[in-house]
């Protein structure tokens, strides 16, 4: 009769540290909302999925808002000519501010809290 031969030997780390799965050893941040380069200074993005709108100033200075409207939830279409427009009822705000300058919105969109990094825009 024959044994069985032994299992073969295996390799344990000496190190009690654990083991990095990336090579930055960090978990990967939340994605960026945009990229700083493709707004268009004195206009802006909007971001359907996210409900916000992105407004980049002459300086390159950008701002964020809700996309939502605050006459009755409509979400905006555009950014031109320094304002952000809602298509249902003609609402437009300031696009450096997010206040009310023209139609029946009686408060401003409310801000978007990001950050710039590394030329893109995150939420904070």
């Amino acid at each position: 009769m024959q044994q069985a031969a032994p299992p073969p030997a295996t390799t344990q780390p000496t190190s009690k540290a654990p083991v990095s799965q990336g090579t930055t050893g960090t978990a990967p941040g939340p994605a960026a909302l945009a990229q700083v380069a493709d707004i268009p200074a004195g206009g802006g993005v909007i971001l359907k999925e996210q409900n916000v709108v992105l407004c980049k100033d002459a300086s390159g200075k950008v701002s964020a808002f809700s996309a939502i409207c605050t006459h009755q939830g409509c979400v905006v279409t555009d950014v031109a000519d320094g304002t952000i427009n809602c298509p249902c009822h003609g609402s437009k705000f300031d696009a450096a501010s997010g206040e009310r300058v023209a139609g029946p919105a009686k408060k401003p969109l409310p801000p978007v809290s990001v950050q710039q990094r590394d030329g893109a825009i995150f939420q904070a």
